[in-house]
């Protein structure tokens, strides 16, 4: 009897593996239509456990994609400061997106423009950029104050003059609004596709209009937000360009986001012109007339200048950008090695350094890294391993910044 018990379980078990078998095992593009854990149908009935339709983690408007990996970050060159705050190390960070470009004044501009028609005037107040940082008492910058940021011919032009805490709040303004125009198009009726081009099977899968979508049905992208230090040096090196076997090797760095230890281009039609917006020395920002060189005097062109091996433009000069990073000067040996970042004085308390004691340090939880090097800046702050800082709260016309995005849904 035992023994016909057996076989029968055998023979049973046996069906349910070649069912199982046949429709392959659960994604989360495909999770079935029962549970794996309990044998219960989902989506049955209002009690069951819902599982919504989801495709591929879709692109946020304006990112690329930026595969991750080991890499070793940190200063290459002779440290001319002195600082001694970023030396070599081996680190993995994990896959993320960043913004192809720099955020620019019309980007600027349309958050103006919706804060001032949906948020209180303090609000709308307090997101103006600062465009008096072009004002300096010995030059005559005085049309950039107010022409810079709102004249037409500068609306793809970095914006600048905005803090820290600005830029913070703007990303998670571009949050809210991308989810929203996104529920929006979720919600459209008909025979319509859905969101990121599912195809709606009832009313039901796409959100209540004027509802906010779960992150569990799949309708929601992850925050807009800035880069850590370590995502955006990572993502400047670009050292995904000098790969040409599998074999795991790392046999080239980079001081730029470009091959070689120059500044101009060695090749083709472009050859000898600069990689990037920069200030060449004292008092020269462009060349000569007739034979300018980089040919910016101040900023440019989001997109001047050829992209780096990711496809991200500007990663070097033209503005610095600010990472969400509180700077230390051992931040380097204090952080993870595995997606390293500092978000607070954690090991290393602002109680250690002077600041508030006639301003000796100006190094205290205020104050943030940013990276890149700018239209003023010489050569050595193009390398991704230089790193400054300054106060949250402060703005100037050479720091600008762009967004990240987590790559959810992968353990890549």
């Amino acid at each position: 009897m035992n023994l016909i018990k057996y076989l029968s379980v055998v023979v049973v078990g046996g069906f349910i593996l070649t069912s199982c078998s046949k429709g392959g095992q659960p994604t989360s593009t495909d999770p079935g239509d029962t549970s794996t854990a309990t044998g219960i149908a989902y989506n049955e009935d209002e009690k069951s456990f819902q599982v919504a339709d989801y495709a591929e983690f879709p692109q946020g408007p304006g990112l690329v994609f930026i595969e991750g990996g080991r890499t070793t970050l940190g200063s290459m060159e002779e440290d001319v400061a002195m600082t001694r705050d970023n030396i070599e190390r081996t680190v993995t960070v994990a896959s993320f997106y960043m913004d192809e470009t720099e955020v620019a004044n019309i980007h600027w501009l349309e958050y103006l423009h919706y804060l001032k028609a949906d948020s209180l005037p303090e609000v709308y107040q307090a997101a103006l950029p600062d465009t008096t940082v072009w004002s300096q008492q010995l030059s005559f910058n005085d049309p950039y104050v107010s022409y810079y940021l709102r004249y037409p011919g500068f609306r793809f032009f970095p914006v600048v003059g905005v803090s820290w805490l600005q830029a913070n709040d703007y990303c998670i303004w571009r949050t809210a609004k991308v989810n929203e125009n996104l529920a929006q198009q979720a919600d459209g009726g008909g025979g319509r596709r859905g969101l990121f081009g599912r195809k709606k099977k009832g009313a039901e899968e796409a959100p209540a209009e004027g509802s906010k979508p779960s992150i569990e049905s799949g309708y929601v992208l992850p925050n807009y937000r800035l880069p850590t230090e370590a995502e955006w040096e990572y993502a400047a090196q670009a050292l995904i360009g000098t790969q040409y076997s599998d074999d795991e090797n790392q046999n080239n760095r980079r001081l730029y986001p470009w091959d070689g230890h120059q500044v101009r281009n060695p090749y083709g039609k472009q050859m000898g012109k600069f990689m990037a917006n920069f200030k060449r020395g004292r008092g020269d920002y462009a060349g000569i007339a007739g034979s300018l060189n980089d040919g910016a005097m101040i900023t440019d062109y989001i997109y001047s200048y050829p992209p780096n091996d990711y496809g991200l433009y500007n990663m070097a000069g033209n503005v610095n950008e600010w990472v969400q990073d509180l700077y230390r000067p051992l931040s380097y040996q204090d952080v993870e090695d595995l997606n390293p970042f500092r978000r607070d004085g954690f090991l290393d308390d602002s109680s250690n350094y002077d600041s508030s004691e006639g301003y000796h340090s100006l190094i205290n939880d205020e104050v943030r890294v940013f990276k890149g090097g700018s239209w003023k800046d010489v050569a050595y702050w193009l390398s991704p391993g230089t790193r400054r800082f300054m106060a949250q709260d402060s703005a100037t016309a050479t720091i600008g910044f762009r967004c990240a995005m987590i790559n959810a849904g992968s353990n890549k």
